[in-house]
């Protein structure tokens, strides 16, 4: 018997191939109609029972006693309203009759905010009901029959038992929860041992081996979950699992990105100009060039479950051997979001899922998109915007194996030569297979900023803009662009002088970067002889020696943490001893500064316990960490004193806040010094991170040898905005004036106790911020290696003179923007 969905509101029923969204469009959560309401009020399509209701308020779900289960999701990108306009009339559990009201909300409000307001009804579990007719192309009155589903052939799965279950609960420290990265961790991780291991948040289970079934438990920091482990040596998996929940998993580490990681925001738009959310900062000038994603058509029903099954290994093994490829190739972020891909592809809930469809008939390219589309609609319903961001990875491997089987070119995707490349959204395996092409830069209508294709870009130094919306569809091949990821916008069909001036741009931003490479070797000075040195940060050897090939005069940052993250114990002396040997000899003769251990808030290590802090970031962190575990400090600075030649390798504090820190780990310095009968100093400097640091720089300036300047930290400290948070992360932007401000008053005061002052944080890597800098006062610059030598060469185009002007008008702006500003006319000025 058929069971009946009625609408759950009054309007106009559609096929979902007409909502302006891939996810529903292409049935990604699964079948069902769409709606364009002309009512208020979100009613029940059926007697059942109310699964989830999302803390927006936006999206409901439904079981019906048949076990049907319906999502009906009330406008696009509604999510990102946080509530506003919708009023919830039940809660999650309640049992409802059919036509109860669920959800009113306010159209005019919803609909200002909101990408649309057509409303998908989806069928989110089709593998088990099959829509045998619906409702479209007409007007729909609430409680009017929409759907007719009637039950699907299905195998049910069998779980067996056999053994004791053991648990733990572990509170999660990870920053942003489980995500893909660390779910990959704990599959990889569990996949070491013959027990089942899961894990409980609230009601939801998820298998330790499967990334998705992970993802999908919506986990946060703080979150408390239950691990579960049955079999033989479940002991083992269990304690190991616990361990890798309790750590960071490296999550802290910072990214080593070629600029600033804060997006500014974006000033206001000319005529005819799309405005869009910077993904990869640069500059690019070229015609368009649309990239469609065509549908790849499967058959349903299978030829047999041995012949089916044998084709989606095959698939998956031909993709698995495409993917290592590309990561052994590209190495750096390639390499890190292909490992990514592998976790995916070899997740077993998703193989779980396509082997089920394919024992109940289905063929090996159905049963793999049923599976994927499965774990989609689990990561969309958590309503984490990061994870939700990630379900671009579940499509790529999707469209991959798909591809495979029915015998698609695997390198198809291609753009010419200097084109900008245009599109709704792009695949990381996409990117990876154009970026051969060399385009110009990148203009997607979706994505996000911390999406695998924006990490992608901004490795590669591909301009990129995302999140342009519709606007972009206006936009048809060969049209031509002016793409300007500096200011978050692009310009189709310029005016002639507006190209001119834009090449002009080009030109001068090629011609520098160019002849900085010529002269990368040369020492730093301004254009009136003021020496400033220019550094490198650096995490590992290998950056050592690309910073050298640059023409780093010395390290500014070598980021110790490297060698504490992502593990069960602490390195040892001679572990340490032996990666900054390596460092100071890929670097000879030059300074390399050293921070000490800087862990805590949201870096913390397995192997240093941490208390429960209400706000990490301003709790046990940075010095204060290594002060309250002093062995781990001690071994630390003995294995940066042994270093040869003695003197190279500077010691730096992290987040300092007084003096009384200072003079805590001087004094340990001397102890060690005197028991290694080490007779030369070593220097000892703190990192301004702190606005108490900033404004007692002098009081600083007495105790410690130099002042480096840690943009990031301080700019979220003064700012009040936390970098983690994608809520206010748009109104991050060192180059506000109070940071600014904060900078200069560190400058004048530790200038007046004799002391050096550099910057190591992500402004210094920003080549709109470097005059301002040097105009402050700052006299040593630590960048991204690749950014070495063009900040020598912006340096060597300066006057004193001329930066301490630009440098003043910019502490008289109100805003980042006006800074921006006032930063792109100085550029052309002076160039």
């Amino acid at each position: 018997m058929a069971l009946i969905i009625t609408s759950p509101l009054r309007g106009w029923a559609a096929q979902l191939d007409s909502v302006p969204d891939p996810v529903f469009a292409q049935r990604m959560m699964g079948d069902g109609v769409a709606i364009q309401p002309l009512g208020d009020t979100v009613c029940a399509p059926f007697d059942g029972e109310v699964v989830t209701l999302h803390e927006s308020g936006h999206a409901v779900s439904l079981r019906s006693a048949e076990g049907a289960e319906v999502l009906i999701h009330i406008g696009l990108d509604t999510v990102a309203l946080k509530g506003r306009g919708f009023t919830p009339l039940v809660a999650a559990g309640a049992t409802v009759a059919r036509g109860d009201p669920l959800i009113r909300f306010d159209m005019d409000a919803v609909a200002l905010g909101a990408t649309s307001l057509i409303t998908p009804v989806i069928v989110t579990n089709a593998e088990a009901f099959t829509i045998t007719r619906r409702v479209t192309g007409r007007a729909v009155g609430a409680h009017e029959e929409l759907m007719a589903l009637a039950p699907a052939r299905t195998e049910a799965r069998r779980w067996s038992d056999d053994g004791t279950v053991i648990e733990e609960r572990v509170k999660l420290v990870l920053p942003h929860g489980i995500h893909a990265r660390p779910a990959a961790r704990l599959g990889e991780c569990a996949r070491q041992f013959e027990a089942e291991v899961h894990l409980l948040h609230g009601d939801k289970r998820g298998d330790a081996r499967s990334t998705v079934a992970l993802l999908a438990l919506g986990t946060r920091l703080g979150d408390e979950l239950v691990v579960q482990a049955r079999g033989s040596d479940a002991e083992a998996a269990l304690t190991a699992i616990v361990a890798l929940l309790g750590s960071d998993m490296g999550e802290g580490a910072p990214a080593a990105t070629p600029v600033a990681t804060a997006v500014p925001t974006a000033p206001a738009l000319g005529p005819g100009q799309i405005g869009g959310v910077i993904a990869s900062p640069g500059l690019a000038m070229g015609p368009a060039a649309r990239l469609r994603q065509t549908a790849i058509a499967v058959e349903r029903e299978g030829k047999g479950a041995d012949v089916e099954r044998a084709a989606l290994d095959a698939a998956r093994s031909a993709v698995r051997t495409r993917i290592g490829a590309r990561a052994e190739s590209a190495g750096g972020s390639v390499a890190s979001v292909m490992g990514a891909h592998l976790a995916l592809l070899d997740d077993p809930e998703l193989a779980a899922g396509a082997e089920a469809r394919i024992a109940a008939g289905s063929s090996a390219g159905f049963a793999w998109r049923g599976a994927i589309h499965d774990q989609i609609a689990a990561l969309k319903a958590t309503g984490n915007a990061h994870l939700i961001e990630r379900t671009d990875d579940l499509v790529d491997i999707e469209r991959q194996v798909l591809g495979v089987l029915i015998g698609a070119p695997a390198e198809a995707d291609a753009v010419p030569a200097g084109a900008i490349l245009v599109a709704e959204d792009l695949l990381p395996s996409q990117l990876v297979t154009i970026a051969a092409s060399k385009p110009a830069g990148i203009c997607l209508a979706r994505g996000g900023p911390t999406s695998h294709v924006a990490i992608l870009c901004a490795g590669m130094g591909l301009p990129a803009l995302v999140a342009m919306g519709g606007a972009l569809d206006t936009i048809g091949d060969g049209t031509m662009l002016l793409l300007d990821a500096e200011a978050g916008h692009v310009t189709p069909d310029p005016s002639q002088a507006d190209t001119e001036a834009f090449a002009v741009r080009l030109a001068r931003r090629d011609a520098r970067r160019e002849a900085a490479h010529a002269t990368a070797g040369d020492a730093c000075h301004t254009a009136d002889g003021v020496r400033i040195e220019l550094f490198a940060n650096l995490g590992t050897v290998e950056d050592a020696k690309a910073a050298a090939a640059q023409g780093a005069e010395g390290s500014g940052l070598v980021r110790s943490e490297f060698l504490f993250l992502d593990r069960d114990d602490a390195p040892s002396e001679d572990e340490q001893h032996a990666a900054y040997q390596g460092i100071a000899e890929a670097l000879p003769g030059k300074p390399v500064i050293i921070r000490l251990l800087d862990i805590g808030g949201d870096k913390p290590a397995a192997y240093v316990p941490f208390g429960a802090e209400e706000n990490p970031a301003l709790g046990l962190r940075g010095i204060r960490v290594g002060l309250a575990h002093r062995d781990l400090l001690e071994t630390q600075i003995r294995a940066i004193l042994r270093v040869q030649p003695m003197g190279q390798c500077r010691i730096m504090l992290p987040m300092v806040a007084s003096v009384s820190e200072v003079r805590a780990v001087r004094e340990l310095v001397d102890r060690l010094r005197g028991e290694m009968g080490i007779e030369s100093t070593v220097e000892v400097g703190v990192m301004v991170e702190t606005p108490a640091a900033a404004i007692t720089a002098d009081l600083l300036a007495a105790e410690a040898d130099f002042l480096s300047i840690g943009t990031n930290d301080l700019t979220q400290y003064v700012l009040a905005m936390d970098r983690g948070n994608p809520a206010v992360a748009s109104g991050i932007d060192a180059m506000h004036p109070a940071v600014l401000r904060m900078i200069a008053e560190t400058c004048r005061r530790a200038i007046t106790g004799g002391r050096w002052v550099g910057v190591c944080g992500g402004l210094a890597s920003d080549p709109a911020a470097v005059p301002i800098l040097v105009g402050l006062g700052v006299t040593e610059l630590s960048t991204v290696p690749g950014f070495v030598a063009e900040a020598k060469a912006i340096v060597r185009g300066l006057t004193l003179a001329d930066a301490r002007a630009h440098a003043e008008r910019a502490l008289q702006c109100s805003s980042a923007a006006e800074v921006r500003a006032l930063a792109r006319a100085f550029e052309e000025k002076t160039a």
